[in-house]
């Protein structure tokens, strides 16, 4: 029987402990906030129905053959022109190049190019407390050394950061999500951002600054770009998923100019390109403004199911000991709870009364805060809301 030898980074992969769990949410009845997938009524079928049409008659053989592994160039530069539309609104000017633009097979593969060209084995990389578990499993198999920095209510704490960088030998990069962060729904504060950016420059620290969620505000939107603030420091990554649809699996990245070319490389030896008939269905849909017609529509919905799982945690759960934010958009908010609990241990009992989370000990890159967890309130209606968070209620009450 041939025996198979597994790399030495293999053996430090793990399944992902989010899929794991919506194999349980599977079972009939169950409402689910453990997911974070973006509600598939906000998919805009009818347009990308009719953009599939336009482009295989108008360029089929093109949009179904080999393309240039930058991207589309109709898509590179909606992007660019986007970013440069948005930071202007808010303040913070950002000339962005075409040329700086890679589009990717989702953002994830942003984050697997970055670990391919930026982290050699035992070096050091810096991640908030807690992070996204899926930027911990693309940085995992180049075998990094994580250090977790402190983070509170306006995102990374700075004294924590400089006493993390003198403690590592050549820290490679930060990696942030400033905006409505996956898994806590916390955002970075604009004072916060300025001394972050300048605390990064000062210390020679390249930033990984992850935005998938930045569009989803409910009332106001967020700050300027931290790459719009330190442009030849950041790689900026963005993704189509949240605003348009997943299972197109579409993202970009803007790098300096000096990194672009070996992030280029990295894509060619990966996949070759992103699968050129989706970006131009997608460049497609979203010419004439559409973005700005459509996004506005997911904002209301999430806002009402941010509100509606508010308003049922207010009232089941206040009293407890138990504490949790209010999101100012994005798809998730975090509870934390008393220290003796184990959310892991919870789940089982929460999953008996047909809900289920995502226990928070699984977004940490070292020492799990255990009595934490992850809740999405997107896909879920107000109904299924209030009947979750009042069988979730009963869970907790049960191990208080």
């Amino acid at each position: 029987m041939t025996q198979w030898k597994l790399a030495q980074r293999a053996e430090r992969m793990n399944p992902s402990v989010i899929r794991e769990i919506l194999k349980v949410t599977e079972k009939p009845g169950i409402i689910s906030f453990a997911g974070g997938l973006p509600s598939p009524k906000t998919f805009p079928i009818a347009d990308f129905a009719r953009a599939c049409a336009t482009i295989l008659a108008r360029e089929g053989e093109a949009a179904l053959q080999y393309a240039a592994s930058e991207g589309f160039p109709a898509l590179r530069q909606w992007v660019a022109d986007q970013l440069a539309k948005q930071s202007a609104a808010a303040g913070v000017p950002w000339a962005v190049d075409p040329d700086q633009v890679l589009i990717t097979t989702g953002s994830q593969q942003g984050l697997d190019l970055v670990a391919k060209i930026l982290i050699d084995a035992g070096s050091t990389v810096l991640v908030e407390t807690p992070t996204y578990l899926g930027a911990l499993q693309a940085f995992t198999p180049m075998e990094p050394v994580f250090a977790s920095v402190s983070s509170d209510d306006e995102g990374v704490m700075l004294d924590d950061l400089r006493a993390k960088v003198a403690g590592a030998t050549g820290a490679r990069f930060m990696y942030v999500l400033p905006n409505f962060q996956n898994p806590t729904g916390r955002s970075m504060s604009p004072k916060r951002r300025e001394d972050f950016v300048a605390a990064a420059a000062e210390l020679n620290l390249p930033i990984i600054e992850d935005n998938p969620y930045g569009d989803l505000w409910f009332d106001e939107p967020p700050p300027a770009p931290l790459a719009a603030r330190n442009t030849e420091g950041t790689v900026y990554l963005g993704s189509f998923s949240k605003t348009l649809a997943p299972g197109l699996r579409l993202g970009f990245l803007v790098a300096p100019k000096a990194l672009y070319p070996k992030l280029l490389q990295a894509k060619q030896a990966a996949d070759l390109h992103t699968p050129s008939f989706n970006q131009r269905v997608v460049a497609e849909v979203l010419k004439d403004g559409f973005i700005d017609r459509h996004v506005p529509t997911i904002r209301a919905l999430y806002k009402s199911q941010c509100e509606a799982m508010l308003a049922a945690l207010d009232q089941h759960l206040a009293g407890t000991g138990i504490t949790w934010n209010r999101p100012s958009g994005g798809m998730f908010l975090w509870l934390n709870l008393p220290a003796h609990m184990d959310a892991v241990k919870l789940l089982p009992m929460a999953v008996e009364h047909n809900v289920a989370f995502v226990p928070g000990s699984a977004f940490y890159a070292d020492n799990p805060q255990t009595n934490t967890l992850r809740l999405s309130f997107v896909t879920a209606s107000v109904d299924q809301i209030k009947i979750g968070i009042a069988a979730l209620a009963l869970s907790l009450k049960a191990a208080l």
